[in-house]
């Protein structure tokens, strides 16, 4: 469960394919507290201890237990995804694979942009992709379309990937050692950047038709990434949008990161992109980004 936000739980993990083959992962058990079992606990109002059946028909609270149990789960649901993060570091570093975490808010132009790479890059850079949606393999299908394989990790009600979802997304792409590997995030400016997925590099895309006030509203997101890209420059003549003032909040909050402004559509500034790729041969792995259902389908071409 994405304790964060609240979204998603751990029951009914789904991995499949295209062809319609699934194969279920272990579930942990969640469940909220209106439960017929026995227990002993402490009513704040009248002090004591007892133990007794609950049927729901007695409201009661427990004494800030439910915020300590909150926390605790937390922790120990962000450390078993670190330790699957470097997991796959190091699987990814062993092999010479580049993988680029490519996290927005829905409609900046993720996919868009990877078409684009594929199209001008992919033979070069011997790409494959891993898709987060929470439904369909709408996105999934325009990269197939390129002719690189692609594989589709559908969350169902989570709004992220995880460290294992993505272990199961290697799995299933088989990439090549030496090749370029980008992972297409669930469209959420949020909870991806908490999440690290053993990924090389992360890359936050906003787009002019966002607003430019987005590094200000969701700080730990920018704070989070090594490349930040302003796309759809295309389309500045029509927008309201600070390209200088939104340069300047990100760098505010990420000193050290890079930025680039490009259209994925007219292709005007794409070249600082693609050598920015090329650019992060060796790079080490980046430090950084939770489970319910999720399903994993092959595209291969």
């Amino acid at each position: 469960m994405c304790t964060t936000c609240g979204c998603s739980d751990d029951a009914g993990v789904r991995i499949s394919n295209l062809e319609g083959s699934q194969a279920g992962q272990p579930q942990s058990h969640v469940h909220d507290h209106e439960h017929p079992h026995d227990h002993t606990h402490t009513h704040d109002d009248v002090g004591h201890t007892h133990q007794h059946t609950h049927d729901g028909a007695l409201p009661h609270t427990h004494d800030g237990a439910g915020e300590r149990t909150t926390i605790t789960l937390e922790q120990n649901l962000l450390a078993k995804n670190d330790l699957l993060a470097a997991r796959n570091r190091g699987w990814l570093e062993g092999r010479g694979i580049r993988a680029f975490n490519v996290m927005s808010s829905p409609g900046s132009g993720k996919t868009t942009l990877l078409v684009r790479t594929i199209q001008e890059q992919g033979s070069a850079l011997n790409i494959g992709v891993i898709e987060g949606d929470q439904e369909t393999s709408v996105d999934a299908e325009r990269i197939r379309a390129t002719g690189r394989p692609v594989i589709q990790i559908n969350t169902g009600a989570g709004c992220h990937l995880d460290a294992e979802m993505l272990q199961h997304g290697l799995d299933a792409l088989n990439p090549e050692a030496g090749s370029t590997v980008f992972i297409e995030n669930v469209g959420n400016l949020v909870c991806p950047a908490l999440f690290d997925l053993g990924e090389s590099a992360k890359v936050v895309i906003i787009s002019v038709t966002e607003g430019d006030d987005k590094p200000l509203k969701y700080p730990n997101m920018f704070m989070a990434a090594d490349l930040v890209i302003i796309n759809k420059s295309d389309l500045l003549p029509y927008v309201d949008f600070d390209v200088d003032g939104c340069l300047r909040q990100a760098r505010q909050l990420n000193p050290g990161v890079e930025m680039l402004i490009v259209s994925a559509t007219t292709g005007e500034g794409l070249d600082g992109w693609f050598d920015w790729i090329r650019n992060q041969a060796g790079t080490p792995a980046a430090l950084g980004a939770a489970p319910r259902e999720h399903r994993i389908s092959s595209l291969m071409p």
